[in-house]
């Protein structure tokens, strides 16, 4: 089965499912000399299946995941904590709403390349099998029982999750 038949089955499975936004994160000219406050723009949405975003019509790797706040000044023991904290507030200045998730970072994925036996970002055939390397260091997983897994986690999360 080709990876875009995969994903087609997928999309299928998930109509009604809850998404979540994609963002962009935009950093504005200086206006005379002055920097301007950078905000995540709505790009669209997706249902998260963990390392993948799936749109109506892409495929997409999972960049980086802000909620959406009202920027407060505080003191941040970390500078990662930090620019989280100004990711968030740049959402929230894009238009997102309160709490809202955003994905941001996402890169654009070929299922097609992986049916010609090329890699797509995590995506590679493995035996000839469309298959999917879940995080950095973890093994990869045939894409069907992965997609099957994380489309059931989204339609019927566990009790407590979310």
């Amino acid at each position: 089965m080709s990876v875009a038949d995969l994903l087609a089955a997928a999309r299928e499975r998930l109509a009604g499912a809850p998404t979540e936004a994609l963002g962009e994160l935009v950093v504005p000219r200086r206006v005379l000399g002055m920097p301007r406050a950078a905000r995540i723009v709505p790009r669209g949405e997706a249902w998260h299946l963990g390392a993948l975003l799936l749109t109506a019509d892409r495929l997409l790797a999972t960049g980086e995941i802000v909620r959406a706040r009202e920027e407060v000044r505080r003191g941040f023991a970390a500078e990662s904590q930090r620019a989280r904290a100004e990711l968030a507030a740049a959402a929230r200045r894009g238009g997102f709403p309160e709490g809202t998730t955003v994905h941001i970072g996402w890169t654009v994925l070929d299922p097609d390349a992986v049916d010609r036996d090329e890699a797509s970002g995590p995506l590679s055939l493995l035996a000839g099998t469309p298959s999917i390397r879940w995080s950095p260091g973890g093994g990869r997983v045939p894409l069907d029982r992965y997609l099957d897994e994380r489309v059931e986690l989204l339609r019927h999360p566990p009790a407590g999750a979310g």
